[in-house]
């Protein structure tokens, strides 16, 4: 219990910091762009690499992989990629649906929903299953 207790504190500072970096305003001098089409903002990084790519792509990738961890511990019935790929992928793609109609200089992009889906598979692979059975058992 205590274990999850500790996880639920994590992560309730995960999410302050995951919301203040993503739904914050920014001055981006009417640069922002939506993007519906997968694969096309990721597509214009690689094809074109700036020093905004790596940030951009990383960041994204980085950005909810504390779920990955954290989520499995606190309820065990996330374990496995499919399942936390769904829950994670719905919590993304409603932060960019937040930006996209409501944040000043941020817009929505697919790309940003399936990075952030991958990089809590990645996290969940490789620490967050052998975390959560080690906390919560088999």
């Amino acid at each position: 219990m205590i274990v999850v207790t500790i996880a639920l504190g994590c992560l309730g500072i995960f999410f302050y910091f995951a919301f203040r970096l993503t739904l914050t305003p920014v001055h981006d001098n009417g640069q922002a762009g939506g993007n519906t089409d997968p694969g096309r903002s990721l597509r214009f990084y690689l094809d074109r690499p700036t020093k905004e790519a790596l940030p951009q792509i990383g960041g994204n990738l980085v950005l909810l992989a504390p779920m990955g961890v954290l989520l499995p511990i606190i309820w065990t019935t996330l374990r496995g990629p499919i399942r936390l790929a769904l829950v994670t992928g719905m919590f993304s793609l409603t932060i960019e649906t937040i930006q996209g109609a409501f944040v000043v200089g941020r817009a929505f992009d697919v790309d940003d929903v399936i990075l952030n889906v991958i990089g809590v598979v990645i996290a969940y692979l490789f620490l967050g299953r052998r975390l959560s059975r080690t906390f919560r058992g088999a």
